[in-house]
């Protein structure tokens, strides 16, 4: 049967609650790359904007040191909602990104070590390895997850998603239209199904959204480097911000007309609409990204940061409405490819309704959407929903004032060598600091 699968008749408060968490889950994704998005990008870009100085990566790492960790929550958070809403998307999804995932979650952890290790040594090697393991983290989540979010847009097999696709071929030739896959899994070790799963993550598309995300970051993070620092850092984060933004908007816009002309066209619980709705937000989400780098090369720096946040944001916003109703899960048109076909959406209510039948006994001609099939039970949504109108806007309050306590701007001369620093030098440094920047913006606008 399918992984902790359910048959249960959908009435419209579920239908609603289902729906209500599958946004609330998007909105977490949202926060998730807004906030941790900058993070991943100060973090790869520690050792170009840095260089070799210890006190430009130490600023650099002061930006994002208070609230990293509490920018990775939305990541914990944005899981599990997906696992206490809909338990089996969130299981077969782990089945199926295991080794992506796995990586992700060494990422993070590398991270968090160069974060709480690094100054436990005052040598500047010890420091300048746990840089190297931040970037290298950093740009290892970014990657897999640009991946991945590309790879919700292009469609996950339906084949992949059942325990029978992987382990009952005699089930699975039952289920038309699965059954050409049967003779297919016949013939594979688990590890062969586990290696075709894995590389068919890493199409063309695939690759383009892990490149892209990789770029978007980097620029969201410089943009934010220069709201947030001054001196030869603060001038450094905005040229690589106006270098990086631009391009980041050319990748986005080439995403956005190849997942929205040939990926997820077909899918039968948005009809026409979901189409129109997605090329507009991914329109917006590519003006943003280009407006920032526009509102960047006229020294606005906090509009053109709030441009690729918005981008950002957007983009999410992008995937979940091609997702919506079918959790980017499709057919493969050609079974004998495994997992390197072009995949519909089309049938997948269809399939998954006769799995159902075949696996549950649910009755011939049942048809289901996955987000329907996968939910938890409307109590469960119910009482989920309570506690999140109570919890999160206490969590937001909560995030808001940390980012207000540590609103002020960096520079080098905030980082102690030796000894104290004066408040008169402080201020005189903030003053030559602040004048550094607006020079290094009045030659970019003058360019």
């Amino acid at each position: 049967m399918l992984i902790g699968m359910q048959i249960d008749s959908v009435s419209s408060s579920s239908a609603a609650l289902q729906g209500l968490w599958f946004v609330l889950i998007g909105i977490l994704w949202v926060g998730f790359f807004f906030l941790e998005g900058f993070d991943f990008g100060i973090g790869m870009l520690i050792p170009f904007i840095g260089g070799k100085s210890d006190a430009k990566r130490r600023v650099m790492v002061n930006v994002v040191g208070p609230t990293w960790g509490g920018n990775e929550v939305w990541l914990l958070t944005a899981g599990g909602a997906t696992f206490a809403a809909f338990p089996t998307w969130y299981s077969n999804l782990f089945s199926i990104l295991y080794l992506p995932l796995f990586l992700v979650l060494v990422g993070l952890i590398a991270r968090g070590i160069s974060f709480e290790y690094r100054s436990m040594n005052p040598g500047t090697p010890w420091r300048n390895n746990f840089d190297t393991l931040n970037m290298v983290g950093s740009f290892i989540v970014t990657l897999v997850l640009g991946v991945g979010f590309a790879n919700f847009v292009r469609g996950v097999p339906a084949n992949t998603m059942t325990q029978y696709a992987t382990l009952k071929p005699d089930v699975l030739s039952t289920v038309d239209p699965l059954a050409p896959y049967a003779a297919a899994f016949a013939g594979l070790s688990q590890g062969d199904i586990f290696l075709h799963r894995f590389l068919g993550l890493f199409s063309g598309f695939g690759l383009l959204g892990g490149v892209m995300l990789v770029v978007l970051f980097l620029a969201h993070g410089a943009q934010f480097l220069s709201i947030k620092t001054m001196d030869e850092v603060g001038a450094s984060s905005r040229k690589v911000a106006d270098t990086l933004t631009p391009i980041a908007a050319l990748l986005m816009a080439i995403f956005i007309i190849w997942g929205t002309a040939l990926y997820s066209t077909d899918n039968p619980n948005t009809g026409s609409w979901g189409n129109v709705v997605r090329w507009i937000v991914g329109i917006v989400s590519v003006v943003c990204i280009a407006g920032a780098w526009l509102l960047g090369k006229k020294g606005r720096p906090g509009l053109a940061f709030i441009g690729t946040s918005l981008g950002i944001g957007t983009w999410v916003i992008y995937t979940w409405v091609t997702i919506f109703g079918s959790l980017g899960i499709g057919v493969q048109a050609d079974p004998t490819k495994l997992f390197f076909s072009k995949i519909s959406l089309a049938p997948v209510n269809t399939v998954l309704g006769a799995v159902a039948t075949a696996t549950t006994g649910a009755p011939a001609g049942f048809t289901i959407s996955p987000m329907a099939l996968f939910a938890s039970s409307e109590l469960t949504l119910g009482l989920m929903r309570t506690f999140a109108f109570i919890l999160v806007p206490i969590v937001l309050l909560y995030i808001i004032w940390t980012y207000w306590v540590f609103r002020k701007r960096l520079n080098t001369v905030n980082i102690p060598v030796g000894g104290t620093i004066s408040q008169t030098s402080v201020d005189a440094a903030n003053a030559t600091a602040s004048a550094t920047v607006q020079e290094a913006v009045a030659k970019a606008t003058d360019s």
